[in-house]
C-alpha cells in the first residue's frame, strides 16, 4: 500500500516518518507545502495522476488557534478548502483520506460529560469552524474516509505546550496556566501508532466515520505543566489561573475530554494514559 502523508513536518507527520521504518508492509510518500500544496487543486490532480496513491493521512492545517482568529480566510483555505480538494483527489484515485481533526469543533460546554462522535459540534472559534467545515468536506466529497479527532497534540518534534512550558521553566521562576480548560493531552507518537495499525483493518466501504483519540485520563493544563515541570525535576512554581485572566483572542472549550469507546470497541486498541505518553515524549527530547 502507498501512503501519502501530507503535512509532513508537523507534529504527527514528523511522528509518522519516524514509525515508518517499523511499517514495511507500507511506501510512504512525505510532502509539505514546499512538495505538495493542498490549497491548490492543480497541484493535487497533478501529483495524483503521476503518482499511485492507496491512502493518504492528512496532516496539513493551519493550528494557530489565536491567529486564525485574524486570518479567517487563510484558516479556511487550508482547513476547509484544502481538505475538500483532497477529498476529492482521493475519489478520483480511489484512495482512502484519513484526515486529522480537532477536539475544538466541540463548545466545551456540555459539563463534565466526555464528548462522543455523535455530539453536535458547536464551535467557538475560526479555527474549530475552519476545522468542522473540513470535516463536512471529507465526509461529502471523499469516497473513503476516516476522521480522527484528537487533542491536545504535542511531540518531541515541534512547537507545542510542552516544549514551551521545558523551555519557560528554566527561565522563570513561575508560570501561571490555567486550570478551568479540562481535555487529554495526546502524544502525537500514540496516535500515529494507532493510524498505521488501523489502516489495514478498515473496511472498504467505509465513508465519512469519526473517531475521538486521546490519550487516556484528564487533566487542565495546569495539571499538565505541573507533570511536565515535576517530571523533569524543574525548579519553578506553577499557579492556577483562571482563563478569563489571560488575553486570547480566540474562545477555548472549557471542557473537551473525548469519549474514545467507539475506536477501542471497533479495533481492540489499548490506549496509553497521558501521563504515560508525557514520560515517553520528553525521555525523546531528552535524547
Amino acid at each position: 500500500m502507498n501512503i501519502l502523508v501530507t503535512g509532513s513536518n508537523g507534529q504527527l507527520g514528523c511522528e509518522l516518518r519516524k514509525l515508518a521504518k517499523s511499517y514495511e508492509q507500507f511506501v510512504f510518500v512525505f510532502t509539505d507545502k514546499e512538495e505538495l500544496d493542498i490549497r491548490s487543486e492543480h497541484a493535487l490532480n497533478k501529483f495524483f495522476k503521476q503518482n499511485k496513491v492507496d491512502c493518504v493521512v492528512n496532516c496539513a492545517g493551519f493550528t494557530a488557534v489565536d491567529g486564525a482568529e485574524d486570518n479567517i480566510a487563510a484558516a479556511n483555505e487550508l482547513n476547509m478548502r484544502g481538505a475538500g480538494f483532497l477529498a476529492a483527489a482521493c475519489t478520483e484515485a480511489g484512495a482512502l483520506l484519513i484526515h486529522i481533526s480537532t477536539d475544538y469543533v466541540f463548545n466545551g460546554q456540555a459539563g463534565c460529560k466526555p464528548y462522543k462522535e455523535t455530539d453536535v459540534a458547536k464551535p467557538r472559534s475560526v479555527y474549530g469552524k475552519s476545522k468542522l467545515e473540513g470535516e463536512l468536506e471529507v465526509i461529502f466529497n471523499a469516497q473513503r474516509s476516516v476522521i480522527f479527532r484528537t487533542s491536545w497534540l504535542y511531540s518531541s518534534f515541534g512547537h507545542n505546550f510542552v516544549k514551551t512550558i521545558l523551555n519557560k521553566a528554566k527561565s522563570e521562576q513561575e508560570l501561571r496556566v490555567v486550570y478551568d480548560q479540562v481535555g487529554a493531552p495526546t502524544y502525537a507518537a500514540d496516535l500515529a501508532k494507532t493510524i498505521l495499525d488501523i489502516i489495514p483493518l478498515l473496511p472498504e466501504k467505509i465513508r465519512g466515520k469519526i473517531y475521538n483519540y486521546s490519550n487516556e485520563g484528564v487533566c487542565s493544563w495546569y495539571d499538565f505543566a505541573h507533570a511536565i515541570i515535576e517530571m523533569e525535576g524543574i525548579d519553578c512554581q506553577v499557579r492556577p489561573v483562571l482563563t478569563a485572566e489571560f488575553k486570547q483572542l480566540a474562545q477555548r472549550p472549557h471542557y473537551s475530554v473525548l469519549d474514545k469507546t467507539a475506536i477501542k470497541t471497533d479495533y481492540h486498541i489499548d490506549i496509553p494514559h497521558w501521563r504515560d505518553g508525557l514520560r515517553r515524549c520528553l525521555e525523546a527530547i531528552r535524547d
